[in-house]
């Protein structure tokens, strides 16, 4: 089962920093999770949300600031907020990385990031947005790419199939045994995100899922008897 460090580890560290993603790296993590956006001056760096402001002490939209003003803030605990090229840097054949593009203006700029790096194997490209996977598999059909859904319709095995994609992603409390056979018996794997309490760890841990991502990937290893 893969463990994998949701935004780096950020119930850890400051999340989506640099800090972030080599404490994964120490705890031994198999996967960690990220989010590529493009600043004003067009500019990738890493940042979830569209707004600096839950994650920094400054405000505004990520794509209304330029990368220099962006770098200026505190991201947590004296961070800066990285770039793709720096955590990819960081993460390189050391981990696998699963990388949300939330930008669709960042899309062909993250890709040639990742390809220009060699690291078209290290990456794969998960997404709730189908046009966003369907455009990474233009860039290059070889690209792996994984289905995120936030609700699961009934034929999320044919979308998943026709993107090309080697997993789904589904949160864990919208998952049951029945479903996941279902997905390893068309081929494809299926990770549960984001248990973070021991309890609910356990429950996503019971289902038998290929992996599971969570906020705190040292109680994940833990139960799994891999800390």
């Amino acid at each position: 089962m893969d463990v994998v460090g949701h935004r780096g580890c950020k119930g850890l560290e400051p999340e989506n920093t640099l800090r972030a993603f080599r404490r994964g790296i120490e705890l031994g993590c198999d996967y960690l999770e990220t989010d590529v956006r493009m600043t004003k001056d067009s500019r990738l760096v890493i940042m979830h949300d569209e707004a600096v402001d839950r994650t920094t002490n400054g405000s505004g939209r990520v794509g209304e600031l330029t990368f220099d003003q962006i770098r200026t803030l505190d991201a947590g605990d004296g961070e800066q907020v990285p770039t793709l090229t720096e955590v990819l840097e960081v993460t390189g054949h050391n981990i696998q990385l699963a990388c949300e593009i939330k930008d669709g203006a960042a899309l062909a700029d993250t890709v040639r990031a990742v390809l220009d790096a060699g690291l078209e194997d290290q990456v794969v490209f998960a997404n709730f947005d189908s046009g966003c996977l369907e455009g990474v598999r233009k860039i290059r059909s070889s690209l792996r790419v994984a289905k995120s859904f936030s609700t699961v319709p009934e034929d999320f095995i044919s979308i998943a199939k026709a993107l090309g994609a080697e997993a789904i992603c589904v949160e864990f409390t919208k998952v049951n045994e029945d479903m996941i056979r279902t997905v390893h018996g068309n081929g494809l794997k299926i990770r549960l995100w984001c248990p973070n309490t021991t309890e609910d760890i356990q429950k996503a841990i019971d289902l038998g899922s290929d992996g599971i991502g969570s906020d705190y990937p040292d109680r994940v290893l833990q139960m799994l008897g891999r800390a």
